[in-house]
C-alpha cells in the first residue's frame, strides 16, 4: 500500500532557487570601481580605446559610465592621479632632504622604495600608452618629477662633488640626471614589464637592491666631472 504521506509533495520543493539580489553600490564605490576598471582596461588596450568599450567591459551602462566621468579626459586624469602620482609618498622628499645621511645612502634607499612601489604593469603600459597617444600623462609624471625629485636629486650629486651651486641646471648636469633616472626605470621596469624580456638577477630582490647601488656610485663617479659645467 503507498503511503500518501510520503509521496505527497512537499510544497515548493520544486521552486527554483531565490537568486540574491544584487547589492547596489554606493556612489563612491561605484566611482572607485569604474576607476580601476579603467586602469586594467587602458593598460591593456591603450588610451585610445573607447569608453562605450570600457562601460561594456565594467557591464555597466554608457550613460552610467558618463554620470561618474563626463569626459574621457576627466577620467585620464584620476587614472593619472591614481596610478602615477598617487605612489608618491611624501616621506621620500623627508628622506632626501636628510641632512646627515651620506648622498650614496639616501639616493640608494629612496630608488630602492621608489621603484618596488612604481614598477607594475599598469604604471608602465600606461605611461607608454599615454606617450603614444597624447602625451598627458607623460607630461603629468615629468612635471611631478620635476617638482618633488628632479631639484633633490641635482642638488644632492652637487653635494657629493662639492659644490652647494643653487643654479638650473646645465645641459650636461640635466642629461646625466635624465639617463641615470630613466636607465633605472628602463631596466628595471620597461625591459621586463613591457618589453616582455628577462635579465640576468630579474626577480631577485639581492641582485636588484646591488642593481641600484650599482648605478648610484656610477652616477656619483660621474658628479665631479660634470657639476657646474
Amino acid at each position: 500500500m503507498v503511503n500518501t504521506a510520503q509521496t505527497r509533495e512537499r510544497p515548493g520543493a520544486d521552486a527554483p532557487a531565490k537568486v540574491p539580489a544584487r547589492r547596489r553600490l554606493g556612489a563612491q564605490e561605484r566611482e572607485a570601481q569604474i576607476v580601476e576598471g579603467a586602469i586594467d582596461f587602458f593598460a591593456r588596450r591603450g588610451l585610445d580605446a573607447q569608453m562605450r568599450e570600457l562601460a561594456a567591459e565594467l557591464g555597466i551602462a554608457h550613460t552610467l559610465l558618463y554620470h561618474y566621468f563626463p569626459t574621457k579626459r576627466l577620467l585620464i586624469e584620476r587614472v593619472y592621479e591614481q596610478t602615477i602620482a598617487g605612489r608618491w609618498d611624501p616621506r621620500w622628499e623627508a628622506l632626501l632632504d636628510g641632512p646627515r645621511i651620506a648622498v650614496a645612502d639616501k639616493l640608494h634607499a629612496f630608488y630602492r622604495e621608489y621603484l618596488r612601489a612604481i614598477l607594475t604593469p599598469d604604471w608602465l603600459r600606461i605611461l607608454v600608452h599615454s606617450g603614444l597617444s597624447d602625451g598627458l600623462i607623460p607630461s603629468r609624471y615629468f612635471e611631478l618629477m620635476r617638482h618633488r625629485l628632479f631639484p633633490r636629486l641635482l642638488r644632492e650629486v652637487r653635494r657629493s662633488a662639492g659644490s652647494r651651486s643653487r643654479a638650473r641646471p646645465s645641459a650636461r648636469e640635466e642629461a646625466l640626471l635624465l639617463s641615470f633616472h630613466g636607465g633605472l626605470i628602463y631596466h628595471l621596469g620597461i625591459w621586463p614589464l613591457v618589453y616582455q624580456q628577462t635579465f640576468t638577477g630579474a626577480g631577485d630582490p639581492a641582485s636588484i637592491d646591488a642593481f641600484i647601488r650599482d648605478r648610484v656610485d656610477g652616477l656619483l663617479l660621474q658628479a665631479p666631472a660634470i657639476v657646474g659645467t
